[in-house]
């Protein structure tokens, strides 16, 4: 299923789907209600819950622009308590955002809002995701484990079985979802169905050599994982 993994939402579609909470509230749809509508209406490419809730009860509080607030001057750079849960709240209901997003939306500065991700919420971007950089003793030692495994068994074994917490070592998210993105970006699609044909045409134009080259990088992550001592890491 590809819905979602087509491009992260432009500030459009972002606005499109305020103008959709809205009209939801303005027909007395619970808060409930209007979730799941824009989660069925949407698929995968929806606005976070955090999100949907918040942009409901601005219209449930009075509120009737469905754009960003223009702010004066530049934008705020304090880092206090009620800045940071919103910064979190935000990535946590949708991983997908860039940091100008979330600039954006918290009325901070690009600046602010990477620090607020990197020194605060102690977060990192790995395979177009924020993860929470510091992985427990034990999903690191389960990340080498699994993925000295796979070192030593991919040439017997053809089962292969994913490391857990690892968007750094899955090929659908270091590689194969970033190709369709560079290709699919900015394409709107009037169903579901479009969408995976769409997507499974253009997956059938790759060249077999590239899914070669794809599966070296796979391997070479696993070696780069048990060098790293499960650590996430970035990059080839």
């Amino acid at each position: 299923m590809f819905v979602g993994f087509v491009n992260s939402l432009t500030m459009t579609e972002r606005v499109e789907q305020r103008y959709c909470i809205r009209f939801c509230h303005k027909l007395g749809d619970s808060q409930s209600e209007t979730i799941h509508k824009i989660q069925q209406v949407f698929g995968e490419d929806a606005m976070g819950e955090t999100q949907i809730k918040e942009w409901f009860n601005r219209f449930k509080n009075g509120r009737t622009s469905v754009e960003s607030e223009q702010r004066s001057g530049r934008p705020q750079t304090a880092r206090n308590a009620a800045v940071v849960e919103r910064v979190e709240n935000l990535v946590r209901g949708d991983r997908r955002l860039t940091v100008r997003e979330i600039a954006e939306e918290v009325g901070i500065s690009k600046d602010s809002a990477h620090e607020i991700l990197r020194a605060d919420l102690n977060m990192r971007r790995v395979a177009a995701k924020f993860v929470p950089k510091l992985l427990s003793a034990e999903q690191k030692e389960l990340r080498v484990e699994v993925t000295q495994d796979l070192l030593d068994t991919t040439c017997t074994d053809p089962e292969f079985h994913q490391p857990p917490y690892s968007p750094d070592m899955a090929p659908c998210d270091f590689w194969l979802f970033p190709k369709l993105k560079t290709t699919l970006k900015g394409s709107r699609f009037e169903s579901r169905e479009e969408i995976m044909q769409n997507a499974t045409a253009e997956m059938n134009t790759i060249p077999k050599e590239a899914f070669q080259k794809c599966f070296r990088q796979w391997k070479h992550r696993w070696a780069k994982c048990v060098e790293a001592q499960g650590a996430y890491f970035e990059g080839d």
